[in-house]
């Protein structure tokens, strides 16, 4: 989190419990006012891209106040007049530009006051290649790059390093699954189980941590490839049949396909990888000793690639590389062979962090505009520490050419754009990771390339048994692909006389993959449900 100014901000106090894949983040951040006048500060922090804000209040005293959704320019209008009047005032701001940057104002604290103010988030939690469920919350913001001729842009913030403010949390988690470990880049106490089953647990980051760098938890259950169903039953207080009433179902697939599907799969497809060259990447990964920069890290890991011949032969590949301008190394892409292979060898040896600013639209846009090669599948990999300023503009893109490929994203160092990295992974139906710390990115570009070279299973229809005078409403977006080993969640309403489903004390969840035809796939989920 960065100031804009000398504020007084003073401890921030996190509140995670993680049910399954799903966390819900309670974040308490502290004010008080030393000055002898009233005081407006002004404060920029990154939340995860993915995250939905779902309540913002402020504590002054014993007054609370809660936030209310409004458009922006209503919001601010009702702020602005609000502070000028001397009254206290608090606005929470999306960016225009990047979904993962907020802005916070904080008007008119009195001297001496004390101000609490809570922000409340849910977010999916991705899965890392060694089937650890990934939890982070960001501290550092990186200035995203802003070309001279834009006047928009996220503002400048200042460095982590005169951040004077700490951070405790504590994790409480859930799981219909056995609890394995829960890992951190940042001291933990130890874990503490709360049931026999080990499926209920919590711990404490240790005392006198300075948020100055990302908190990053590895959550690991013990069997993470089994498929799970959970229920969480309708608020008592709500009216039957309204969106907080009935009950809500997460159901959650990692779909492992019979062997000799997966033998049949052909050894084709077309790599491009695009690497970020801007200046930003020659910072390096971590502040430890023996540090590589971004840009070394990016780079062994294209040499691994060659070297080790982990492409198939006869594909296409290319590389690129990009700053305030691009360049390719071949004209198109070419055939993986033994002498392309050296000649690329050479060229990515001599890659540096020397090609300016940021701008990843106009490679995209070249990459879009190649003719795609016929039984040979379009895979994108982009390695980016994500600080753009035009990040819904590049989402677009990538969202406008899904029909024709596949974007698989890897944000290196902490401060990374979410919005960017897991939003053209979203977008592009692929895969996004994150390197941070002492992170090693090879173990990770290997998973996304076995996703890469993986088949899909696309035409998809989901069918629900369910007892009569029961009805199943589907609240997330049709499933358009499955890919083996990666995670898919659905989430629905159930709708009816919910009492018929208590047929098991367990949700139990069976899957089904009639490979055999070329067109419609269906998926079948046979279930018992507890309420």
């Amino acid at each position: 989190m960065f100031v804009f100014l000398s504020v007084p901000l003073k401890s921030i106090s996190v509140q995670l419990q993680v049910r399954d894949h799903v966390a819900s983040v309670s974040s308490s951040l502290q004010y008080v006012n030393e000055e002898e006048h009233p005081l407006e500060a002004v404060f920029v922090f990154p939340l995860p891209a993915d995250a939905i804000v779902c309540h913002f209040s402020a504590r002054i005293g014993e007054q609370e106040i809660v936030a209310e959704v409004q458009d922006k320019e209503s919001a601010r209008d009702q702020y602005d007049d609000a502070v000028s009047s001397g009254q206290q005032a608090f606005l929470l701001e999306e960016s225009d530009e990047s979904s993962d940057v907020f802005k916070l104002s904080v008007g008119c604290l009195s001297p001496g006051q004390n101000a609490s103010i809570t922000i409340v988030y849910v977010i999916e939690l991705s899965v890392q290649a060694d089937h650890a469920l990934r939890i982070c919350l960001p501290a550092v913001l990186n200035p995203r790059y802003t070309p001279a001729a834009s006047a928009s842009g996220v503002p400048e913030v200042s460095s982590a390093c005169v951040i004077p403010y700490t951070l405790s949390l504590s994790v409480v988690v859930r799981s219909s699954d056995r609890i394995s470990r829960l890992e951190s880049s940042c001291p933990l106490d130890p874990l503490e189980f709360l049931d026999a089953q080990h499926t209920h647990a919590t711990v404490n980051l240790s005392a006198g941590h300075r948020f100055d760098k990302d908190v990053e938890l590895l959550l690991y259950y013990e069997k993470t490839h089994q498929p799970t169903a959970v229920v969480e039953t309708g608020a008592a207080a709500a009216q039957s049949g309204s969106l907080m009433g009935d009950p809500a179902l997460m159901i959650s697939l990692y779909p492992e396909f019979p062997a000799e599907v997966m033998s049949s799969l052909a050894s084709q497809g077309e790599f491009v990888f695009v690497v970020d060259r801007s200046g930003s990447m020659g910072c390096k990964m971590h502040h430890g000793k023996d540090a590589q920069k971004r840009i070394e890290s990016a780079r062994d890991t294209l040499l691994l690639l060659l070297l080790l011949k982990s492409l198939p032969m006869g594909c296409y590949f290319n590389i690129y590389g990009f700053g305030s301008h691009f360049e390719s190394f071949f004209p198109q892409s070419v055939v993986y062979s033994e002498d392309t292979m050296e000649e690329a060898l050479k060229r990515v040896k001599s890659m540096n962090a020397d090609m300016g600013g940021t701008e990843i639209l106009q490679p995209l846009n070249h990459i879009y505009s190649q003719p795609c090669y016929p039984d040979h599948p379009r895979q994108l990999f982009v390695f980016t520490d994500g600080e753009v300023w035009n990040t819904k503009e590049v989402l677009d893109l990538v969202k406008s050419h899904a029909y024709s490929h596949r974007c698989f994203s890897f944000g290196i160092g902490e401060g990374v754009s979410t919005a960017l990295v897991t939003g053209m992974a979203r977008e592009g139906s692929g895969h996004a990771q994150f390197i941070t710390g002492t992170d090693r990115i090879q173990p990770k570009v290997m998973q996304s390339l076995r996703f890469a070279l993986q088949l899909a299973v696309d035409n998809i229809s989901v069918d629900w048994t369910v007892p009569e005078g029961v009805t199943v409403d589907m609240l997330s977006p049709p499933i358009s692909a499955l890919f083996q080993g990666q995670r898919a969640l659905i989430y629905a309403q159930i709708k009816g006389q919910v009492k018929a489903l208590n047929a098991s004390p367990n949700p139990d969840v069976t899957q089904h993959w009639p490979l055999s035809g070329k067109s419609t796939k269906k998926l079948y989920l046979s279930k018992s449900i507890a309420t």
